[in-house]
């Protein structure tokens, strides 16, 4: 069988790379590029081999993820997200849409934002009400990933009875009551396909509640946040990989026609592309390490994906801004390919949980202080 994270890059390199101009020029879903995910089993592949799945962690879906971004942050970002609420379904799903999953019959994405609480995603304002054997949702989700084109969602509520702050659910996408609102036109990321979606009375059996009524708290942080933090980290990393190589083809490509010489020739320029080199280089390091950490159960491993994401969104968004200086005006045209990887890498920092936030939670884990 052929190496994901080798799989990934030759979807990359085929398909993502030829559509993601037009994706993000039309602002569409990156149907090619994850079309081809489908077929090659990579939607599978954090799912058991017990239900024909591939039975990867962390690090490989990082590394597939990473790889897509170098080419397309859309379909990237999609693929994160599926893997985020893949590995909740993976420990408390059914059966048959694990199945589903495993052999790419079935995308999935999170929905726990809401505008009520904004950025806190872990305290939910959505209710969700016992009818007999089902479940009523209503609610108001304000960003949800590829809400138009998925299965299902990955859905938050406050619990059915008690105190706790969440309970998780699985909700098909097609369920009478849930409606997308407005269509994705942003600065970056234009294919992700993101909008609100509103419950209305919409109902689902009560059998797709994942976990235990009221633990939806502990599986967002225990679970869904390692995959999420660490694969967003790798969106981040690949922006900055690909904005790293057109960066340097354009110095090297162009020239000073009076001069005779290129771009590259001025050791400005090549302390430039060396600092880049140098931060994406750090930054592929946490990353891996933070894989490492995961897969080995450390002690830090917590520690590692709080600061994961701070980090790598962080040193992209400087990785990303050096390029555009480097490429100087010729970096605003879309031809060059720095600016659209430029406005993806925006998105990393304000996306929850924020960095500002990550600095909050990590410096209360130093201090010996509980998170929350």
């Amino acid at each position: 069988m052929t190496d994901p994270i080798t799989l990934a890059g030759e979807i990359a390199s085929s398909t993502a790379a030829s559509h993601a101009p037009e994706v993000d020029s039309a602002s569409r879903y990156p149907a090619e590029t994850l079309d081809a995910i489908r077929s090659s089993g990579l939607l599978g592949l954090i799912s058991s081999p017990e239900v024909g799945g591939q039975g990867r962690g962390h690090a490989e879906a990082a590394g597939v993820v990473e790889r897509i971004a170098r080419e397309c942050g859309s379909s990237a970002m999609i693929t994160c997200m599926h893997y985020a609420a893949t590995v909740v379904i993976e420990q408390c799903g059914d059966e048959a849409t694990r199945r589903a999953i495993a052999e790419g019959r079935h995308l999935t994405t999170l929905a726990f934002s809401e505008a009520g609480s904004r950025s806190h995603f872990w305290a939910p304002l959505g209710t969700a009400t016992p009818e007999g054997d089902q479940i009523r949702l209503d609610a108001r989700k304000s960003w949800v990933t590829a809400a138009r084109q998925v299965d299902s969602y990955v859905w938050s509520s406050k619990p059915t009875a008690g105190e706790a702050p969440s309970t998780l659910w699985l909700v098909p996408r097609e369920t009478a009551g849930l409606e997308c609102q407005g269509e994705f036109d942003a600065i970056g990321l234009r294919g992700n396909g993101s909008v609100p979606v509103h419950a209305d009375g919409a109902r689902i059996p009560a059998s797709n509640r994942l976990g235990e009524d009221g633990a939806g708290m502990d599986l967002m942080l225990g679970t869904v946040l390692p995959m999420f933090n660490l694969c967003i980290s790798a969106v981040n990393l690949g922006l900055m990989e690909g904005a790293v190589q057109k960066t340097i083809e354009h110095v090297s490509g162009k020239r000073y026609e009076h001069l005779g010489t290129s771009l590259a020739e001025l050791p400005t320029i090549r302390a430039y592309v060396a600092r880049m080199r140098i931060a994406t280089d750090q930054a592929r390091l946490l990353v891996e390490d933070t894989g490492a950490a995961l897969a080995a159960g450390r002690p830090d491993a917590v520690l590692r994906v709080l600061e994961s994401k701070a980090a790598v969104g962080e040193t992209a968004t400087q990785v990303l801004d050096l390029a555009m200086r480097v490429c100087g005006g010729m970096a605003f045209r879309k031809e060059v390919g720095v600016e659209r990887r430029f406005r993806d890498g925006r998105a990393g920092t304000v996306m929850a949980p924020t960095t500002d936030q990550l600095y909050d939670f990590i410096g209360k884990a130093l201090c010996g202080l509980d998170l929350f």
